[in-house]
């Protein structure tokens, strides 16, 4: 085994990128601490838990990182094909709770098909567009192709039903298309026709308490105690925090039960009621650090490949913050888009390693020279 520098650090370690992988436990850390008070102080139920996961999948991340960036590409329409394959097996024979039906139960673990699919449609969308010719980015060839793959495990999270999940699966989509020069003008072209589709799509497409959310964003006010509720007790917790907080263990909101969810996709507001502004601000620039480092793997990569994968991939953990901080602050609808790595939930942490370890890889295969 060679080793560098003065000969404590072996190879395979001291090419990890280890400023990103300490912001990501500096922001899991700080996850785990705002578990602890949402639970009163405890560790249990959440943080121990969500500990637990957030260390094995971070080890997972890492031995990810391992895998050659070929390797990526080899494998990514298979895989595709098998998490398609689970999709419609929930529809048959899917675990139901809380009224959805999103879970295959093997016996020893229940898999989210859905989260898979996040990181795996940005593979297959930068594979797709690594295999197309450069002559035909402009042609009807280059989008039907890319809206079927898209389109149809999307429209099976629908069914679930999934709204928040079947949007990340789509933007994740659209940014690679995006990211492989699509021209604007078919981006701008659908942006209108989805803003006149959206109505039909609102009353037609969606579930009732979907179609609620969605129209009650607008003025949550007009139904304070009912579906507006989340939106309104939210609003109070950021609100009342100020700019320093009310000092850690200090929430009233969540400790009082009065913010539903505060433990999952509302978790930022219980951070923000008690770490105030400067809390929110830290951890906009920390999501901003990561996903900035994702760009730069992508800029750095050396195939056309990687630079699409590594650029959706950081528009992957993009949507993920940016979709929850807007719903918690009210400035977008709740659709169940948790924080990556503060939430409570092993599924977001294991998407966002995935994303980590694939990006790792990539960096990895960039740079065979490291500063230790």
């Amino acid at each position: 085994m060679s080793v560098l520098g003065p000969g404590l650090v072996p190879q395979p370690l001291a090419q990890l990128p280890w400023r990103v992988i300490l912001l990501v436990l500096a922001i899991g850390t700080f996850g785990l601490v705002v578990l602890f008070s949402a639970a009163g102080g405890n560790l249990y139920p959440w943080a121990w838990n969500q500990g637990v996961k957030f260390v094995v999948f971070l080890g997972m991340a890492i031995a990810l990182s391992r895998v050659p960036e070929s390797w990526w590409a080899l494998g990514t329409f298979p895989v595709y094909g098998v998490i398609l394959l689970m999709l419609f097996g929930v529809e048959l024979l899917g675990a139901v709770a809380g009224g959805s039906q999103r879970w295959l139960d093997l016996g020893f673990i229940r898999l989210q098909p859905s989260e898979l699919m996040k990181p795996v449609i940005v593979l297959t969308m930068a594979r797709f567009y690594e295999m197309l010719p450069a002559g035909e980015i402009r042609k009807f060839g280059a989008l039907w192709p890319a809206a079927v793959l898209i389109g149809l495990p999307a429209g099976l999270v629908m069914l679930q039903p999934d709204l928040g999940t079947a949007l990340m699966i789509t933007g994740c989509g659209v940014i690679v298309m995006f990211l492989a020069g699509i021209p604007l003008r078919l981006f701008i072209g659908g942006a209108l026709l989805l803003a006149v589709s959206a109505p039909l799509a609102v009353t037609f497409l969606l579930h009732d308490y979907q179609r609620n959310r969605v129209l009650i964003f607008m003025d949550p006010e007009s139904d304070p105690l009912g579906t507006g509720y989340h939106i309104s007790q939210s609003k109070i917790a950021i609100g009342s925090g100020g700019i320093f907080g009310k000092g850690f263990l200090n929430g009233t909101q969540s400790h009082l039960d009065y913010l539903p969810e505060g433990h999952t996709d509302f978790a930022l507001a219980t951070m923000m009621e008690e770490w105030g502004l400067l809390g929110g601000v830290a951890l906009i620039i920390a999501f901003g650090l990561l996903i900035g480092w994702g760009v730069n793997v992508g800029l750095r990569a050396k195939t056309k490949f990687g630079r699409l994968t590594a650029g959706g991939l950081a528009g992957t953990i993009f949507l993920y913050a940016s979709i929850n901080m807007a719903m918690v602050m009210g400035l977008a609808p709740v659709v169940g888009v948790p924080l990556p790595l503060v939430s409570f939930g092993g599924s977001a942490v294991m998407t966002i390693m995935i994303c980590l370890g694939i990006l790792m890889s990539i960096d990895r295969g960039n740079r065979r020279v490291t500063r230790w």
